[in-house]
């Protein structure tokens, strides 16, 4: 059985797996693993990565050779054969015997390892709960990240002023340059949607842009040095707004200052929500809390508040009808949005630090909707 302090095996790289980047603060792009045996720490690493991970404090180092590749690789074993073979071999000479795993951990691996003895078990939450409080370094890569969307933003900003025809698929190109030009990196997902689009939860947008229309910005890029991301949004109308999203932004803006005066530690991710949706319902808007059971909502707020963000652009704590409770050193995008189907709709999104007082504001973006 697992002790309250299990030990625990990660496998896979850096680049995709959130939980073993958190351990080793080091871009790998190649599968590895990482245990830890009664408070020491390992990684089994090939000797391509060996001279990039001996500065990190506490680790201890197994190459593949210690473990027997080059036999491995003398018997003929195709390369997943070596592969898990390495790892029960490590697990071995480190006397691991029973681990926790993310849950995102390989299932062949898993069995493998199960049926020559090792007890491996999936320990969501605990993988969860270890990334909640971020490191300084992490923080600081989420700012630099904030700093690569202002730039994306900017440059949006000044194409919408020029004028002339503009399309979404332009816009997006623009975001994705000044981001790169920014040194963070670009996401697989933008937003830069349009008209009656905006009120598509995550469509990424496409066609030409025209006067008195919404227009949604979502960005979420990567600070290459932290593997941290920003998550923060906004929204433009060229021309004059209707009336309808002038309402939508001025409730939108009042949400966010609601829900951010309702972020402080020990707070569960429900209360902030709560308070949006009884804003919004007050003044007719349906919301998650309000709709029937079973009713698909596609009007009015029909997403949650907001979520973690770190190394995962999606991460707990949850900001919904079953939100966690917030700690000191979360930290928290936070997304009120009201849509209309066939009108389109208006989202801002700002990301904060949570801190022991309350919060700090890691976005630092005007809110205007005129470009």
């Amino acid at each position: 059985m697992l002790g309250a302090v299990p030990d625990v095996l990660i496998y896979g790289d850096t680049v995709r797996s959130p939980e073993l980047r958190h351990e080793i603060p080091v871009s790998i792009p190649d599968p590895f693993a990482y245990a830890e045996r009664h408070g020491t720490r390992y990684a089994f690493v090939s000797a391509l990565e060996l001279p990039r991970l001996r500065h990190l404090d506490g680790l201890e180092l197994l190459s593949f050779e210690e473990l027997g590749s080059d036999e491995l690789h003398a018997r003929g074993l195709p390369a997943h054969e070596r592969e898990r073979e390495i790892v029960l071999r490590g697990c071995r000479r480190i006397g691991l015997d029973a681990a926790a795993t993310p849950g995102e951990f390989p299932l062949e691996l898993a069995d493998f390892l199960r049926d020559n003895g090792l007890d491996v078990r999936s320990e969501r939450e605990l993988f969860s709960a270890r990334r909640r409080v971020k490191t300084d370094a992490e923080v600081a890569g989420i700012r630099r990240a904030n700093g690569a969307v202002a730039a994306a933003l900017d440059a949006i900003r000044a194409r919408l002023r020029a004028g002339g025809e503009v399309t979404c698929e332009e816009l997006r190109a623009l975001a994705a340059r000044a981001i790169t030009d920014a040194g963070a990196a670009v996401p697989d997902f933008l937003i830069v949607s349009h008209g009656a689009q905006t009120a598509v939860g995550h469509e990424p947008g496409h066609g030409p842009v025209a006067p008195g229309e919404p227009i949604v910005v979502d960005l979420s890029p990567v600070d290459p040095e932290s593997g941290c991301c920003a998550d923060v949004t906004r929204t433009f109308c060229l021309g004059e707004p209707p009336e309808e999203l002038v309402t939508y932004h001025r409730l939108c803006c009042e949400a966010l200052d609601r829900a951010l005066e309702a972020v402080r530690p020990g707070v569960a991710g429900s209360q902030p929500f709560a308070v949006v949706c009884e804003l919004f319902e007050e003044r007719g808007y349906p919301t998650q809390l309000s709709k029937d059971p079973g009713q698909v909502l596609e009007d009015g707020f029909f997403h949650g508040l907001g979520h973690g963000i770190g190394l995962e652009v999606h991460e707990a704590p949850y900001l919904g009808r079953n939100g966690e409770e917030i700690v000191a050193g979360d930290v928290l995008a936070v997304e009120p949005g009201l849509y209309r189907q066939g009108f389109g709709g208006l989202r801002l999104e700002d990301d904060v630090l949570v801190t022991e007082q309350g919060w700090e504001p890691l976005t630092d973006y005007p809110y205007d909707l005129a470009p």
